[in-house]
């Protein structure tokens, strides 16, 4: 990035929707209208709390690493590539909230991902990173995947306390029976917890993997 402002100095700058978007809930600001004008659309908005600490120098590169909620409530950073716009990660209440969510826990149309993420997307090219996070024993083979605060805020309490009493998992136990809503989600991760809790982890994942695997190899499950 350094390069290109050396060649440009900034000028005519192409800034996609998300990363304006993205700019001003990162500088504390809460967007209240976007008005379509001609080709022009207008952001309107209101700060409503100070900005994230400026020590946190924003770098967009292919690799990135996200805060996600895991064992025992920590929050702990993933690996994946990067499939979103710049500042995207700062919008996703206001994606949800916009939008809600259809297929699983997927925004309804969201614009926050690039081109080029929703084909890594739906082969998990995205995903190969957090091999870094296994190696690290940061997160099993089989288990809930792990989540932002704020899709993790959107699970009941009972849920929760499930959740966070396991290490995630590389591979989610959703990919066992594919729901296809946000509820239905939820219904299936309890089941697997459940089932943890009952026949112990390391036979419930055995099991689970072999489910995963027939599912992805023979039904040709995909991401989103």
């Amino acid at each position: 990035s350094r390069l290109y402002y050396d060649l440009t100095k900034g000028r005519k700058r192409m800034l996609s929707k998300t990363e304006v978007l993205g700019r001003l809930y990162y500088c504390g600001f809460e967007v209240d209208e976007i008005v379509p004008m001609g080709h022009i659309e207008y952001v309107f908005a209101h700060r409503k709390s100070q900005p994230y600490p400026q020590e946190q120098l924003k770098v967009y590169g292919p690799l990135i690493k996200l805060p996600r909620v895991c064992k025992n409530k920590e929050i702990r950073y993933f690996y994946k590539m990067r499939t979103m716009h710049p500042y995207a990660e700062y919008i996703q209440k206001y994606v949800y909230d916009m939008y809600g969510t259809t297929d699983g826990d997927k925004a309804v149309n969201d614009f926050r991902i690039t081109t080029w993420g929703r084909f890594m997307r739906k082969y998990w090219l995205d995903e190969l990173p957090m091999m870094l996070n296994l190696i690290k024993g940061n997160m099993k083979l089989v288990g809930v995947r792990p989540i932002s605060q704020h899709y993790f805020s959107l699970y009941s309490q009972e849920l929760q306390n499930k959740r966070t009493k396991h290490k995630p998992g590389l591979l989610p136990p959703f990919y066992a029976d594919m729901p296809k809503t946000l509820p239905e989600i939820e219904a299936s991760e309890m089941r697997y917890l459940t089932m943890c809790e009952q026949k112990g982890t390391l036979k419930t994942d055995f099991i689970y993997f072999w489910k995963i695997f027939y599912t992805i190899v023979f039904k040709r499950a995909r991401s989103h």
